[in-house]
């Protein structure tokens, strides 16, 4: 009985640590400028830009994927189209390339 504890025991913290090694090192690492874009986005998820949400639309508007900004419905220029059009002009590629995003 001890011995299947002990055996038990060991091989939950050999696998904690290689779960925690894994997380450390095997990490993928989002822009930062996706989740301030999508900040500035209304947040309203309602899938009307053609994504499923605001995250993904954030994510193809710093990719350069999405063409028009203006694709989200509930968005307005002065309040949120404007703001993340400048915040991607201050902030480009990481290559110093713009992001090719219209109004």
């Amino acid at each position: 009985m001890i011995e299947s504890t002990l055996i038990l025991g060991a091989l939950g913290l050999f696998l904690g640590f290689g779960l925690a090694f894994a997380a450390k090192y095997l990490e993928v690492k989002e822009d930062e400028r996706i989740t301030t874009v999508e900040k500035m986005l209304p947040n309203y998820n309602c899938g009307a830009c053609g994504t499923p949400g605001c995250h993904a639309f954030a994510v193809e508007i710093v990719s350069g994927r999405a063409g028009n900004i203006s694709r989200c419905k509930p968005g307005k220029p002065d309040k949120h189209y404007n703001p993340i059009l400048q915040y991607l002009k201050d902030n480009p590629n990481p290559d110093g390339t713009p992001v090719n995003i219209k109004l």
